[in-house]
């Protein structure tokens, strides 16, 4: 492409088509509100005037600095303002070309101008959430605060501005300074993905102005002493008052929770001394809680709390009003020293994965949403947040919807800059002033999460655990805040504070591919104890997504240059930034791909099996001899589109990861362990159903590639809520596999299957994945022989009938219903179906499968159904495909 202007120039040009926002009528207006910061005119200090007090004065020109959103990284600004766009940048290798990055070497510029008319009596605040990595603050032509004291992703500070403020327009300017991981409280991706160019500055949360009179309050904490059994609880809701004045105040604090016909008022009057800060507690009981459950186990019930601050008959503050569930958490270690977790007086089994936030810190509810109903639909229970907390709304979602959340501190950079730790340069090291950055961020975060039902526990420390000071640190401030959940030391065990104890948590692999038997080995990172963080490093998306971000040239490369470095896998200097272990795999296990579309396909049938055996296994496992007792999948998704760690893929569309995953997490399955041919029965459910019947039949049947039965069983077994057992063992049937056989497992609740509750297939070779234990490493144990799928590349083709029509249509959801028949007499492997817009051919995400992927034995039928928005498409249709399915396309 020619005629190009230098990338300085472009970026100046365009941002010079901005304009200036105009002033609200008043920002606040009467004590106890508190209002965003609507938005900023952005610039980088190479463009703008060096006189910064001048530029922090209202009606100071920025005509020609553009408009972004109040939530802004200057990469996210960037992209706002139109001087890049998503699908330029994530294609190919383009972030590393097209991006300017020589503007970020230096401070970049917020500013806005608000309206307030300030009266005698009130007190005006400005406060923030955390702005990376630090910040210079001015208002209306004075320092507010500097560098050094604004500092920190996660360092939310309260100003007072009474003094700086002026009636009618006001202005605020903050300049945040350049972002190094290492040296910097920030957020960094480590080997996710590579770095963004500005390193995450800026604004990235909200800034508020609020308005007060003579006392403020701070967040409120909820505590209740509700236990399972309990009739009612004692309720607590404390919160920090400050009187903003020289002489004493009486007042009144109130509060009341609200949850349908349920309401308690509380009422406590205080006295506070000229300029004193303390905590005041409104105490009641309330009979008949409503409790309560993730999302799998029961409701969700919310209650809404309000505290309002009374001084002299008026309003003088009121608390953020938040929404609060009542619920029990317990943790502990078990015999073996395994992290443990009970919800409820009731054991609980983490299923998760670890959250990937948007590359550029750009924050939207709904695609967030999306994600988390995802997650619901693979029967997921728990998200891991390592060092990404976002912003309110993701823990009031999670609250809504009933998942639990793991948030933390991160790995790998200025987190973690402890004298043990060999995984940063030995300059990364906490200083006096760092001691206090850490705290002010656990007490921000602590006011932030405290209230919300759907947080599991806190991990202080991921990779490594934070030294005796900084423990302390973290636990007291979490303490100050009354935190009602466990405090874990990291997410691994290579060490631990003394305040914490053992983390309880295994950190060992594998982050590359291992086989399905891997999972049941008993050894490294397999399925016993709880897993923080591990996975078979797959989620390969399947082809309209790939050519959304991948060129023609990189297509070719990902099946014809197997050990080559991958822009789309990780950074470049990762141990995961090619897919050489995991090709290696599939070149052996199921042969070389003669196309794309044939590596996709068995790119599909490797990660189906990796994810459903992962799940699987720590389900299955949960009351092993030493159980099973949660795992954390790495990673649920990412934070641009990749080539794996996910188990759906940037664009919200799923493929075999999340299909095998979906399986491997049914909450009530039959599964059948690779290793030594066991079958189990797993229930996670914490109740039977509403007949409280527990009679459960497993329909176990071998067939070989022509379809001829090697084995047939019924067992009838009662099952037992929130426990798995063994139902068979059929490694005598597995042995009369010549090449590759299907086994099908299904459970149903009566003996003619009329009413199944899980369906499975797996495809088996006749010699078993071999591992080198002794060999493994942090991130993947060495095959020393693998199974032979092969014969799979011969299988005669099967002919699928397939029918779809449209079950139910509603305003915003479209359902409709797939029925599947295999017509001949071998089986019908590996059915892929594409929800897709016929008009377009481009996929509607997210589909919300029953199940897909599926592999039918001869003379079989299914029914299956998918719901999508029906925003999305008013003419969607099915592509079928599979292993030895011809590809068509079904309308409506």
């Amino acid at each position: 492409m020619k005629n190009i202007l230098p990338a300085v120039a472009v970026a100046t040009a365009v941002l010079a088509v901005g304009h200036a926002a105009t002033p609200p009528s008043s920002i606040v207006s009467s004590a106890g509100q508190t209002a965003k910061i609507a938005g900023w005119n952005l610039q980088s200090v190479l463009h703008a005037s060096s006189d910064i007090a001048g530029l922090s004065r209202p009606g100071a020109d920025v005509s020609n600095w553009p408009r972004v959103s109040p939530r802004t990284t200057v990469m996210a600004g960037l992209i706002e303002s139109g001087l890049y766009t998503d699908s330029n940048l994530w294609f190919s290798d383009n972030l590393n070309k097209v991006v300017d990055r020589s503007v970020f070497g230096t401070p970049w510029l917020y500013r806005e101008e608000f309206t307030v008319n300030p009266s005698s009596g009130q007190h005006y605040f400005l406060i923030t959430h955390g702005i990376t990595s630090k910040a210079d603050i001015w208002l209306n032509g004075k320092q507010l605060a500097d560098k050094d004291f604004q500092e920190g992703s996660y360092g939310g500070h309260k100003y007072e501005i009474t003094k700086f403020l002026q009636s009618g327009a006001n202005a605020i300017l903050i300049q945040a300074y350049e972002t190094n991981y290492l040296l910097d409280s920030a957020m960094g991706f480590v080997d996710w993905n590579p770095y963004p160019p500005d390193n995450g500055t800026g604004v990235w949360r909200d800034v508020e102005i609020s308005q007060t009179g003579p006392v403020s309050l701070a967040p409120f904490r909820f505590i209740h002493d509700w236990t399972p059994g309990k009739a009612s609880t004692k309720i607590t809701v404390k919160v920090n008052a400050t009187n903003l004045e020289s002489h004493a105040i009486d007042g009144t604090l109130t509060g009341q929770i609200t949850l349908g016909n349920q309401q308690l008022d509380l009422t406590e009057p205080f006295t506070l001394a000229a300029h004193e800060e303390k905590t005041v507690s409104l105490t009641g009981q309330l009979q008949d809680p409503q409790i309560w459950w993730p999302w799998l186990w029961g409701d969700q019930p919310l209650y809404n709390v309000t505290v309002t601050a009374v001084v002299n008959n008026k309003i003088s503050d009121a608390a953020e009003p938040r929404r609060v569930g009542i619920r029990h958490i317990e943790s502990g270690l078990n015999d073996f020293g395994d992290r443990t977790f009970t919800v409820n007086g009731q054991r609980f089994l983490p299923l998760g994965g670890g959250y990937g936030p948007d590359m550029f810190m750009r924050w939207d509810t709904e695609y967030v949403r999306k994600k988390f109903e995802l997650m619901v639909n693979l029967g997921m229970n728990t998200i891991r947040l390592e060092g990404k907390q976002e912003h309110p709304e993701l823990y009031d979602m999670a609250d809504e919807m009933g998942l639990m959340i793991m948030p933390g501190w991160e790995c790998c950079d200025w987190w973690e800059g402890w004298t043990y730790n060999t995984d940063v340069p030995d300059y990364v090291r906490f200083t006096e002033h760092d001691y206090w950055i850490a705290n002010y961020s656990m007490l921000h975060e602590a006011s932030m999460m405290q209230t919300h039902p759907s947080v599991l526990a806190f991990l202080v420390g991921s990779d490594y655990w934070p030294n005796d000071r900084a423990a302390s640190i973290y636990v007291n401030a979490l303490k100050s805040w009354d935190w009602l959940n466990p405090i874990v030391a990291s997410a691994g065990e290579l060490g631990f504070p003394e305040i914490l104890g053992s983390s309880g948590v295994k950190m060992d692999g594998p982050y590359d591919y291992v086989p399905p038997n891997y999972w049941y080995g008993g050894q490294v990172g397999a399925a016993f104890g709880f897993g923080s963080e591990e996975g078979a490093g797959v989620g390969t998306p399947e082809i309209r997504s790939l050519k959304k971000f991948l060129s023609d040239g990189d297509l070719k490369d990902l099946w014809t240059k197997p050990n080559k470095g991958l822009f789309h896998m990780s950074s470049n200097v990762s141990s995961f930034y090619d897919r050489s272990i995991y090709n290696k795999a599939l070149w052996n296990r199921y042969g070389p791909p003669s196309s794309l579309e044939d590596y996709l396909l068995k790119a599909q049938m490797m990660d189906y099996e990796a994810n459903r055996a992962e799940y699987e296994g720590f389900a299955s496992l949960q009351d092993a001899s030493r159980s099973a007792t949660g795992v954390i999948y790495w990673m649920m998704n990412g934070a641009w589109p990749n080539l794996h760690w996910q188990l759906f893929d940037y664009y919200l569309n799923p493929a075999g990861s999340y299909f095998g995953t979906k399986v491997g997490a049914r909450p009530e399955h039959v599964s059948f362990s690779y290793d030594n041919g066991t079958v189990y029965l797993i229930n996670r459910l914490n109740s039977l159903d509403k007949k409280g019947d527990a009679s459960r039949w497993v329909l176990i049947d071998l067939i070989d590639t022509a379809g001829k039965s090697l084995f047939h069983q019924q067992v009838k077994i009662d099952t037992k809520p929130n426990y798995s057992q063994e139902v068979a063992k059929i490694s005598k049937a597995i042995s009369k596999i010549k090449d590759v056989a299907f086994l099908r497992l299904i459970l149903s609740s009566d003996s003619k299957s009329t009413t199944i509750l899980s369906r499975n297939v797996y495809w088996l070779s006749s010699k078993n994945d071999v591992l080198k234990w002794d060999d493994s490493t942090w991130y993947y144990t060495p095959i020393s022989s693998y199974a032979d799928y092969t014969p799979l590349q011969k299988l005669p083709g099967a002919s699928v009938t397939t029918t779809v029509k449209q079950a139910s249509s509603a305003q915003s959801a479209t359902t409709l219903q797939v029925h599947l028949e295999n017509k001949s007499n071998v089986p019908a492997f590996f059915i892929r179906l594409v929800l897709i817009d016929s008009k377009t051919d481009e996929n509607i995400n997210p589909p919300y499968w029953s199940d897909n992927y599926v592999t039918l034995f001869p003379q079989e039928s299914i029914n299956l159904t998918v719901s999508f928005d029906s925003s999305l498409s008013a003419s969607p249709a099915v592509e079928v495909s599979g292993g030895n399915v011809a590809t068509q396309v079904i309308n409506v």
